[in-house]
């Protein structure tokens, strides 16, 4: 289980949240803030990109990448190797737009969400989130918006103001040591933080993306 503590002293106080956010899995939403550590390079190459730890350094997910697919595709894993979701990044997508499916598959009847920039030219972060039930897409189900490269990013309920998780940079020895490498990300209660990460995820796939 991921450990908890503190928010950071940036973050806001949370708006609670009204039900749970269960997009994964509501095994995954605690009744409590979770405190989680993105740690990228944590694996060697052909394991995986990055991992998350709790406070006390133990690996709650990694990522691992098929660079040799068709298309860009990764996998989130849970602590035990267990596939979460796979995601994919959709060909020829203006906007950059990746797609989510439960487990392994890329199964349209197991697809469970898709992220992608809310405009083609962005100075600062912002990434619209639609779940699969809104095939209309003219109100995003949860947003991104903040600065990637400061690593200072909040992920908001829809259009509200309700926060459900922000990213924040580590200031500790290790995360001096590794620069950009690290950083923290708090997951609000009752927030499914399965789902957060995998958005962090994305949200990193997208910002490495923009010299392509």
């Amino acid at each position: 289980m991921a450990g908890t503590s503190n928010y950071p002293p940036q973050a806001p106080a949370p708006m609670p949240v009204q039900n749970q956010v269960a997009i994964i899995n509501p095994q995954f939403c605690a009744p409590y803030p979770v405190d989680l550590n993105v740690v990228r390079k944590l694996m060697t190459w052909s394991e995986g990109a990055f991992g998350v730890t709790d406070v006390n350094g133990n690996i709650v997910f990694k990522v691992k990448g098929k660079f040799f697919s068709l298309r860009d595709r990764r996998i989130l894993l849970d602590a035990a190797g267990n596939s979460l979701v796979t995601f994919q990044q959709k060909m020829l997508s203006a906007h950059r737009r990746w797609q989510v499916y439960r487990g392994e598959s890329t199964d349209t009847k197991d697809f469970l969400f898709s992220v992608k920039k809310s405009s083609l030219l962005q100075f600062k972060t912002k990434l619209d989130v639609f779940l699969a039930h809104n095939t209309s897409e003219e109100v995003c189900d949860f947003r991104i918006e903040g600065s990637w490269l400061e690593r200072s990013c909040v992920i908001y309920a829809g259009n509200s103001s309700t926060i459900i998780a922000q990213m924040h940079r580590k200031h500790t020895a290790q995360s001096i040591l590794l620069g950009k490498d690290n950083f923290g990300v708090t997951v609000y209660p009752n927030v499914d933080y399965a789902f957060v990460v995998a958005l962090i995820v994305i949200l990193e796939e997208i910002n490495e993306d923009r010299s392509d």
